[in-house]
């Protein structure tokens, strides 16, 4: 019997010359529903959730600046960390502050919630909904970066 590395003949394949600022593969069409429908089911059922709450007008307020905040700061960081994974210039105070309002989002989000006088349930609600909106989102802005990408170079 042979070792392995005799037999590299067999295991090669030939390598192809492949422009590093395209990365990844044209989203699906299946893919791009399946995330904007998480998009719509997360966020539609999270704004029904505080339409219906018998919470205070000013707590319905703060869980819904909660998730714009979140979803607009994990486009942002989709958005920086791609930019610079193609090469394009993003200050590290953008970069930092985009991950720092993530990550604020989701902790105002666990201190409300924990603070907050709801059923278990309604914060379990919540706080899957707010995961499945802000997740969406990322992918959402993905799909739209990578849809934009293969368009313009018609790949």
């Amino acid at each position: 019997m042979e070792p392995l590395n005799n037999k590299t003949e067999e295991l090669t394949t030939p390598i192809q010359n492949v422009d590093e600022t395209t990365t990844g593969f044209k989203p699906t069409g299946a893919f791009i529903g399946a995330s904007w429908f998480a998009l719509l089911t997360g966020t539609v059922g999270y704004c029904i959730g505080l339409w219906n709450a018998t919470m205070e007008l000013n707590e319905k307020g703060y869980y819904f600046v909660i998730i714009l905040f979140g979803l607009f700061a994990v486009i942002s960081v989709q958005k920086s960390v791609r930019d610079k994974a193609e090469g394009l210039p993003v200050t590290e105070l953008y970069y930092g502050l985009s991950w720092f309002a993530t990550l604020a989002s989701i902790l105002l989000l666990i201190i409300g919630l924990w603070n907050a006088d709801l059923l278990l349930s309604e914060k379990g609600f919540y706080a899957m909904s707010f995961i499945l909106s802000v997740f969406s989102a990322i992918a959402v802005q993905k799909n739209t970066r990578d849809a934009k990408l293969f368009k313009e170079e018609k790949i």
